[in-house]
């Protein structure tokens, strides 16, 4: 209410702008320095990533290189068999393992994906696949927020959003959240002049289904039926395409392990959990709710959000408000969202970024943009901290801007 109080939704001139193009590249320089900094310091005091029981990079992607190697061997079983797959994680990498208590919780179609990362060396599989994400995602996200197609401006957005902390928290973990984002902003590019490409882009996050439960909302809200059906085909042809491979056992013990996951780290914030997770289901949780409110809690929340975003895509065809809109009800709608997620914050950044620097910053959203462009760092660390879960409530204040820039635009194709 205060930003609706204070104006905002009206673009400001003079002295207000201070969130300036020139200054968005510095700040990103000098964070490209800080991600340096901070790796050269933990590889100087871990002694090149070596010290026993330590962490290292690449602690995420070490378990999709794990389940490459069972794969290549031709036993997709033992993957979702927690202890014959910690034990494979254990013989592989030692006291480097990442040995939690939850079993494999991706679905059989992403099991085929990471097939064939098995076949180069961790280290070699690990650099390639961070190469090729974030390439992937500052290239998609680029176009979109590039309304003017200029090359310049192109470059700039490219080398802001492979520069942001999103993508360094995605990467430094071996996440995949950077392919999926880089999937949803390939759809919501092409949804117009390409709508079967999109709808295959949707339809394979079929690999992590939590963050495609806007998608069937919006794409219904905005009738484009033809993107919905190739989704769901695609989707469907994912899923089957990985229970052939790996087996109907797999699927089901997909179901059972993720229920574990729910019980475990979802209901009862099990590894700091809640701290991490900027939802929320987890700020309800932290607040002392039971499951049971918590759960209905965020669902009102969560319904709001599609909600929105389905009104932004009724009314409004400016490509960089549908896909702002889209990637903050993805984060909000979801109860299980991890730190290294908010890779999709970045679609939404850069689209805010980009129509302010076209037409104006309005009043208080120069200092909610860069709050919600430092919120992975805080997220990733704040298991350590153990501080207030602020995350919903920065998501909340990014979905007021879009709504706000959508009700004052004229609806006009970027």
């Amino acid at each position: 209410m205060y930003f609706s109080s204070r104006g905002m939704g009206h673009p400001i001139g003079g002295p207000a702008n201070w969130l300036t193009r020139h200054r968005l590249a510095n700040m990103s320089a000098v964070a490209v320095l800080a991600y340096g900094a901070f790796l050269a310091t933990w590889a100087w005091v871990s002694h090149g990533f070596s010290s026993i029981g330590g962490a290292r990079p690449g602690i995420d992607f070490s378990i999709f290189w794990a389940a490459s190697h069972l794969m290549l061997q031709g036993m997709p079983a033992r993957v979702y068999d927690h202890f014959a797959f910690v034990k494979t994680q254990m013989d592989l990498f030692g006291n480097f393992a990442d040995i939690h208590g939850i079993g494999w919780v991706y679905p059989p179609a992403f099991l085929v994906a990471v097939a064939p990362f098995a076949l180069l060396p961790f280290s070699i599989a690990y650099l390639l696949f961070v190469a090729t994400g974030i390439g992937f995602y500052a290239f998609t996200i680029a176009r979109i927020a590039n309304g003017e197609c200029r090359v310049d401006n192109a470059r700039f957005w490219a080398f802001m959003i492979a520069a942001s902390p999103c993508v360094f928290i995605a990467a430094i973990v071996g996440q995949n959240s950077l392919f999926t984002a880089a999937l949803a902003a390939a759809a919501l590019w092409w949804i117009v002049e390409r709508p079967v490409a999109a709808g295959i882009c949707i339809g394979l996050l079929a690999i992590k289904p939590q963050m495609a439960v806007v998608f069937p909302f919006v794409l219904i809200a905005s009738r484009a039926w033809k993107v919905f059906v190739v989704a769901a085909a695609t989707a469907v042809a994912t899923t089957v395409i990985g229970v052939v491979i790996c087996g109907v056992q797999s699927l089901e013990k997909f179901f059972v392990n993720a229920d574990a996951l729910r019980g475990a780290l979802l209901d009862h914030g099990g590894q700091g959990f809640w701290f991490a997770s900027p939802t929320v289901f987890s700020v309800s949780r932290l607040a002392g709710f039971s499951v049971v409110t918590a759960y209905a809690v965020h669902a009102c929340v969560a319904a709001v959000a599609i909600g929105a975003a389905c009104q932004v895509w009724r009314r409004s065809n400016d490509r960089r408000l549908r896909a702002a809109m889209v990637a903050i009800a993805a984060l909000l709608a979801s109860p299980y969202v991890w730190h290294y997620e908010l890779a999709w914050l970045g679609i939404a950044l850069a689209c805010l970024g980009a129509l302010a620097l076209d037409g104006g910053w309005s009043r208080g959203e120069q200092t909610v943009w860069l709050i919600a462009w430092a919120l992975p760092i805080y997220e990733h660390f704040n298991r350590l901290t153990m501080l207030p879960q602020i995350g919903p409530l920065v998501l909340l204040m990014l979905l007021w801007m879009v709504l706000q820039r959508a009700a004052n635009s004229k609806g006009s194709e970027r």
